[in-house]
């Protein structure tokens, strides 16, 4: 595949190679492992974007764990709503239970900050946060995130997951939006 792809009306090019994130991916695992030894937690995995993150982080952790999934949405196009729709919830019960919520990425923060409120009615022993991605220049709540891959500036990205109105998961590198 070239340095650009198309999706839909838009250019992007090639900004995260396949290569360093799986190597990130590898390292937060590791991270995980250690840090869960012991341990049997309920990775939550939040759809749609984060499905190829989780897949890749889970086959890397070896400590015994589930994963169930949870859908939020916050987005339209390339912009955030600011709006967040819960449309399918807990799956599992994660009482007294160790979470680790797999995100593709966190941008405002917000999103993240309506999960980790729902979360906490399900009485978890703990919750942490695994974040293939963070735009630390545009969050806009205090989060505590221990698990993250890379921190990217405020530019839309597509692939690994991360798509643009529905398209553009489907490739193994991170594209960036050409202006």
């Amino acid at each position: 595949m070239g340095n650009t792809i198309q999706v839909k009306d838009k250019t992007f090019a090639v900004s995260i190679p396949q290569e360093k994130i799986l190597s990130e991916v590898k390292r937060v695992a590791a991270e995980i492992n250690r840090d869960y030894a012991g341990k049997e937690p309920v990775f939550l995995a939040v759809l749609n974007g984060s499905f190829v993150f989780a897949a890749d982080l889970l086959r890397e952790v070896d400590i015994p764990c589930e994963i169930s999934f949870v859908r939020l949405a916050s987005y339209q196009g390339v912009s955030t709503t600011g709006e967040i729709r819960e449309i399918m919830g807990l799956s599992v019960d994660v009482t007294n239970r160790p979470v680790i919520i797999v995100e593709d990425i966190v941008d405002t923060g917000l999103t993240m900050a309506h999960m980790l409120e729902t979360l906490k009615k399900h009485n978890p022993s703990s919750v942490d946060i695994c974040t293939l991605l963070l735009k630390p220049g545009k969050l806009q709540i205090n989060l505590d995130i221990r698990y993250c891959c890379l921190q990217i500036p405020n530019d839309f990205i597509v692939g690994y997951g991360l798509d643009y109105d529905g398209y553009g998961r489907n490739t193994k590198d991170i594209y960036t939006l050409v202006q």
